[in-house]
């Protein structure tokens, strides 16, 4: 079925200008002025609105296993509350228990996602090492279109990845074009330092950021980035959420190392004060990993992004609800990581950068959508508005204002980190490849109608540096 989209001014990570969009099957057709309609056609009025390429979430966690129970969010309800809120692709994440074959563990993966109503890819996390996992990273790179490969840098005992590991996976993934991902804690210090203070008596979820101070993120930040730099392969540093890390990222990228910087929506507008809250429950629905912040690294991210030192922003979208989080009612180290915030993304960004003069409609579609498609691989299917690109469009009303809330939110989460949070500029409209999933409130999202994205490796890129290296060499009559 055909969709056209009237009246509204496209913007795209480089320009916007005003023209119809129209889609047919699964892709972007025709973008003009005065398209006529063809028969049959679903019609948009998008008079006064905005026609964006549909936002990509490089960083969520649907169905995780994790710390003894499972994230609420499945893949279906997951992608459709972020199509809701204007996102139409995510990355999600593979994440092989220590010793569990990391083939066996993708394929487990994919066939929970195959609910998913919204396009979706996966990085697949590296958390042990032996032959198998050197060869299997090849076939997954090969055979099933993956492309990057995480690093949990922290969570002792269990995913942690050390400097071994580390150096292994990263050398393998510079043979394979891959790009390598990190999680940047420092493991062992956490470990230390959540002992210390559950053992001087602090119990409560206010324990959890003083076990994870910012010292902690920029020190493996930083060795991460060294490693990356000696072996030369390209790194990606997911939810940076302090100033110690921020300066990491900064030093490597004036040096010309090749290091990207995510940053989450929830770190840039909410501080550390939750966890003083005398709510427990609301305390502990904050608990994540790195921990929000003061003030001061709100505004230092805020920076990073207006810098161009962070490229994308994410969610981690891992949702426990209140009974799970309880799991850690007397011990905050066994609360359940994580928070929501997929389909909330689009509108805090808008509210809290665009309209606030942070950034502008263009640098916000590269922030969200365009930045992440160009990283990993996928774009000019994903991330932009051209004919022969996936139709993943949405139209968005920059006047628009709602109160976010979970009584209202589309999220199988019993609680919202933005609770009461009232934001102007919405999404009205989503497409995922041509079908209208979410249109003025009325939800039509398909169970199972997502399609599974490869993307490939850059590996001819590399290739082809060696094959000019190889032509530049002087012949031997030449030495």
């Amino acid at each position: 079925m055909a969709v056209l989209i009237k009246g509204g001014t496209l913007v795209t990570a480089e320009k916007s200008f005003r023209a119809d969009i129209l889609t047919e099957g699964e892709t972007i057709c025709a973008i003009g002025e005065n398209l006529d309609v063809p028969s049959g056609a679903e019609v948009i009025d998008a008079d006064g609105c905005l026609v964006m390429p549909g936002g990509i979430d490089p960083h969520t966690h649907m169905e995780l296993p994790f710390m003894g129970t499972r994230a609420s969010e499945d893949f279906y309800t997951g992608t459709t509350a972020a199509m809701a809120g204007g996102t139409t692709s995510i990355i999600d994440f593979v994440i092989p228990a220590p010793q569990q074959n990391i083939l066996e563990a993708y394929k487990e993966w994919r066939s929970w996602a195959e609910k998913a109503a919204a396009d979706y890819s996966f990085h697949v996390a590296i958390t042990w090492w032996d032959d198998s996992v050197h060869s299997d990273m090849k076939t997954l790179t090969t055979e099933y279109g993956v492309n990057s490969f995480k690093h949990f840098m922290a969570y002792k005992g269990a995913i942690m990845a050390d400097d071994e590991v580390l150096v292994n996976s990263f050398s393998r993934a510079k043979e394979l074009g891959a790009i390598c991902t990190v999680h940047a804690e420092n493991g062992e210090l956490v470990y230390r330092l959540q002992q210390k203070i559950f053992e001087q008596g602090i119990h409560g979820p206010e324990g959890h950021p003083l076990s994870r101070p910012p010292e902690v993120e920029g020190e493996a930040a930083n060795r991460a980035i060294r490693i990356a730099e000696v072996l030369d392969v390209p790194l990606y540093l997911v939810h940076t959420s302090c100033i110690d890390a921020l300066e990491a990222i900064t030093r490597a990228r004036l040096e010309g190392q090749r290091v990207f910087g995510e940053v989450l929506a929830q770190h840039l507008v909410i501080n550390d004060s939750v966890y003083r809250s005398k709510d427990w429950r609301t305390a502990a629905h904050h608990v994540m990993s790195p921990p929000f912040r003061s003030s001061e690294h709100q505004e230092a991210l805020w920076r990073g992004i207006q810098a161009g030192m962070l490229q994308t922003t994410a969610t981690d979208h891992c949702c426990f609800c209140t009974e799970q989080k309880e799991m850690g009612k007397e011990d905050f180290r066994k609360i359940p990581n994580g928070t929501g915030g997929i389909e909330d993304r689009m509108s805090v960004l808008w509210h809290h950068g665009v309209r606030t003069g942070r950034m502008t409609p263009n640098e916000f579609v590269a922030l969200t959508s365009t930045n992440t498609a160009k990283i990993f691989n996928i774009h000019p299917r994903k991330g932009t508005l051209d004919i022969g690109a996936d139709a993943d469009v949405i139209v968005w009303d920059p006047e628009a204002t709602r109160t976010i809330s979970a009584k209202t939110h589309h999220s199988n989460i019993d609680f919202n980190i933005y609770e009461g949070m009232e934001v102007t500029g919405n999404n009205r409209a989503s497409l995922s490849r041509g079908q209208v999933t979410y249109l003025d409130g009325d939800v039509r999202a398909v169970r199972g109608a997502g399609r599974y994205i490869d993307r490939p490796c850059f590996a001819p890129y590399y290739d082809a540096i060696v094959k000019t290296e190889q032509r530049n060499q002087p012949t031997p009559v030449e030495r």
